[in-house]
């Protein structure tokens, strides 16, 4: 067993090589076809940015779509004075290039003089600052890209030593071939069972377990949490009754709890149609507002066929005659207004038995929520015993569940009414289809091979290019990895999460065990599929064949294998990233699908979504627990890992800044990510012990130390992760600060830049700002936030007035202050 690397039987290698694309893993290519790989990836990442720079320059809204976005997600109430303090503070600051962004994202014209180059984005891209960052995305991008620079760090000094101690040592066996051009001399496979050189792999292993928690540790502890005072005071209820009463909830915290003072309870109720309605209707009035300012600059009406890609049809047949557009949208607009309000009549009468509840002291708040959680244990029963007040009976207390509540920002107020059985059946049903699809299609490989039943790959085969065998199944596992998380990540989205933080977590977390399965796991040890592993798992002759399947592990083109997909995520992946080819695609679809060119400026303003930081992290932590778990079986992985995280780290700050909307999180989505950077030197001692075992044995100096530490490093992270021990040899050191951050830091202003109370913020926004919104349909929030060609319908060939610029950077002004 110790020269399986040279005697291996040709059967035991197909075996491996049946968990991959049988057509593009040649064997025999010079350096495992890594140079072939790079050339060709390189060059179509050059391809790729040259495509995106012209979409750029020629969609340019396509291109700024977070800043030409829809303002309406914040409380109108503020929309004034904040407008006024923000352009004040503004225009006093020395800085030139604060009122240049401003002014730079006008949507009637291009000011932008820093970026408007034809390439003069990618410079731009390193003058961001984080300042900038911070106002524009919010903290939680912050953090984000502090994580990618601390994870930069850590492969800077991972691949100092992997490339310049481990790398030459691996050269310095004799076991494999004496090929200058072989893969297989430059991995960990090339030594001999009994070299005592391996006592270095299993020492560095587990120095880089050690820097891995060193820099983690370093990143948290610059994480200062600013946890809003108005939600470290509020309680999330439910449980209730049906028929609960704010007063009676306010009346039984003050009985039961001395000296307590509720400021406020909200009680929730069933908005999501609401929500739908008012989105509609905003919608339907902006398009009138459009076409009525049309109608009063040119004084000639317009004509619109009012049916799905109406305004790409140009014939008038029966059943798409034309409409007068003012009149068409000020009916829509009126019969929207009364769905709206009939159904804004019917909320009082559809509660949810859920309420949040504001109290004067963060001490009590506490003390409620222990009240609430500790069981008290009588015999064989355990149960809660709240303390009680005269309406405990009629509110039934016994029954309610009470926790911290979140921020406001972080809610989805439309799917609160998906609760209970209902949204346990929702999230079984769909999470048991999911596993249904992925136990059997886990891999590329396994849609692949299904694909060959049909001799879809045959002409690929027939070429025999190497320059195209090689580059194919790198793209295409890329391709289907990408395919397929999108799918468990669109199961978390319709699980219908009540908050933006748990959807995000759920996310991560299921993405990047799946990822992980697909990526890592299942090739590594020559199977396909979750079907295949199971099998294997609980097979009887599980024995005798996992030495077999653990040297999958250590062949040669095994290395080449992911140092081939990790190029491919660096250079294709992060290109496809700047390009959101699926978010292009909509963005298109949408387009055509409006109705009007009133429409098509909606759909501007509602293109960009939120950042998906669970989807984020579970990619990025795919690709470095690869480039982690081959760092010392295979070190020439590590180079290009760090030239993966370089790239997205640039393309994450361009997509934040440009192409996303600020979101509102809490700290568990980054802890989560730093659990799963520690199991990424996991994983690399899990190899290193699998290699030591099928080379010398389990009982060999090596094995035991090796086996050890694993035990030793997993006992210490479930500790802490379950119990809470260990917690100065963790890899968490946040650091909490007190203190109001104003609007919830979604755009990191602080407190002072409110200038309205909180004590309403636990509301639905439909349900506080629809008042307003009767009083102000056309609201003219949305002028000059339509694209440059739309605008020419109103402006025609005039020039630029100082009205226009002023109205530009107003339109802009409210979008960062509201958004």
């Amino acid at each position: 067993m110790s020269e399986f690397g040279t005697q291996g039987s040709n059967a035991s290698k197909d075996w491996c090589y049946s968990a991959r694309i049988r057509s593009t893993v040649l064997q025999g290519l010079p350096f495992g076809g890594v140079p072939t790989v790079l050339a060709l990836d390189f060059m179509c990442f050059l391809g790729l940015l040259f495509v995106f720079s012209i979409l750029r320059k020629v969609a340019w809204d396509y291109g700024r779509l977070a800043l030409v976005s829809d303002a309406d997600r914040q409380d109108q109430r503020y929309r004034l004075l904040e407008e006024r303090e923000y352009v004040a503070s503004a225009l006093q600051t020395p800085s030139d290039t604060r009122y240049e962004r401003l002014t730079s994202v006008s949507s009637s014209v291009d000011f932008d003089q820093r970026d408007n180059g034809f390439c003069s984005w990618l410079t731009a891209i390193f003058r961001i600052k984080v300042d900038e960052i911070r106002e524009k995305c919010g903290e939680d991008a912050v953090h984000y890209l502090s994580f990618q620079r601390h994870i930069i760090g850590l492969l800077v000094v991972v691949g100092v030593l992997s490339v310049g101690i481990v790398l030459p040592v691996n050269f310095s066996g004799d076991l494999l071939d004496n090929n200058a051009y072989s893969f297989g001399r430059t991995t960990m496979a090339n030594l001999k069972s009994g070299n005592n050189l391996l006592w270095l792999h299993t020492i560095f292993a587990f120095l880089y377990l050690l820097l891995t928690v060193y820099s983690m540790r370093r990143h948290t502890s610059k994480m200062h949490y600013k946890e809003d005072d108005l939600v470290k005071r509020t309680l999330f209820i439910t449980g209730l009754t049906k028929y609960a009463e704010e007063r009676q909830i306010k009346q039984h915290f003050e009985l039961a709890y001395e000296s307590c003072q509720v400021l406020e309870v909200s009680l929730c109720y069933d908005v999501a149609k609401l929500i739908s309605l008012n989105t509609e209707r905003k919608k339907a009035a902006r398009s009138m507002k459009f076409y009525s300012d049309l109608k009063a600059r040119e004084h000639i009406p317009t004509m619109i066929n009012p049916k799905p890609c109406g305004h790409l049809c140009c014939c008038i047949i029966k059943g798409c005659e034309q409409e007068e557009a003012v009149s068409y949208y000020t009916n829509l607009e009126a019969k929207l207004r009364e769905e709206f309000n009939n159904e804004k009549q019917k909320i009082p009468h559809k509660p949810l038995g859920m309420a949040f509840v504001t109290f004067q002291s963060e001490a009590l708040t506490a003390t409620i929520v222990k009240d609430f959680n500790a069981c008290q244990c009588q015999g064989c029963h355990c149960r809660r015993e709240p303390k009680s007040s005269s309406c405990s009976t009629h509110l039934n207390v016994n029954n309610w569940t009470v926790t911290y509540a979140p921020d406001p920002q972080n809610v989805y107020w439309e799917h609160l009414s998906i609760s209970g059985p209902k949204w346990w059946g929702r999230c079984f049903i769909i999470n048991c289809l999911l596993f249904i699809l992925l136990f059997f299609l886990t891999t590329p490989a396994i849609i692949i091979s299904t694909m060959d039943k049909f001799n879809v790959t045959k002409p690929v085969e027939y070429l025999n290019n190497p320059i195209i065998t090689q580059f194919f199944p790198t793209l295409l596992l890329w391709t289907f990895s990408a395919l397929l998380p999108t799918i468990v990540y669109y199961s978390a989205f319709f699980e219908a999460h009540w908050t933006r933080s748990g959807e995000n977590r759920t996310t991560m977390h299921k993405c990047y065990t799946f990822l992980i399965f697909m990526v890592l796991l299942l090739p590594s040890l020559g199977l396909s599929s979750l079907d295949l592993f199971f099998r294997w798992l609980f097979d009887k002759k599980f024995l005798e064949e996992a030495a077999i399947r653990f040297e999958c592990v250590f062949l040669p083109d095994n290395g080449a294998f992911f140092v081939n997909y990790v190029i491919a995520s660096a250079f294709i992946g992060n290109a496809m990233d700047l390009l959101r080819i699926p978010g292009l695609l909509m963005y298109m679809i949408r387009l055509c699908l409006a109705r009007s060119a009133a429409e098509r400026r909606n759909v501007k303003k509602h293109q960009a979504y939120e950042f998906q930081f669970g989807a984020a992290y579970a990619w990025m932590m795919n690709v470095f627990t690869v480039v982690m778990t081959y760092s010392i079986t295979c070190p020439i992985i590590v180079p290009f890992g760090l030239m993966y995280m370089l790239l997205k780290h640039l393309v994450d700050r361009y997509n934040m800044y440009y192409a996303y909307l600020p979101t509102k999180l809490d700290k568990k989505i980054h802890s989560g990510a730093v659990n799963q950077v520690v199991a990424a030197p996991i994983l690399c001692l899990f190899w290193l012990l699998f290699f030591s075992t099928v080379r010398t044995g389990f009982v060999t100096p090596t094995s035991m130390f090796t086996f050890v530490v694993l035990i030793v490093t997993i006992i210490v992270c479930l500790s802490h992760v379950v119990f809470g021990h260990f917690k100065y040899l963790s890899a968490h050191n946040y650091k909490i600060e007190a203190g109001d951050v104003g609007d919830g830091g979604e755009n990191g202003r602080p407190a002072d830049a409110s200038p309205q109370g909180r004590c309403t913020t636990y509301i639905a926004q439909v349900l506080q700002s629809s008042n307003s919104d009767e009083m102000d349909p056309g609201n003219g929030e949305d002028d000059g936030q339509g694209s440059s060609q739309d605008e020419e319908l109103i402006g025609g060939e005039s020039g630029i007035n100082e009205g226009d610029f002023q109205s530009g950077e107003d339109s802009l002004i409210a979008n960062e202050v509201r958004q």
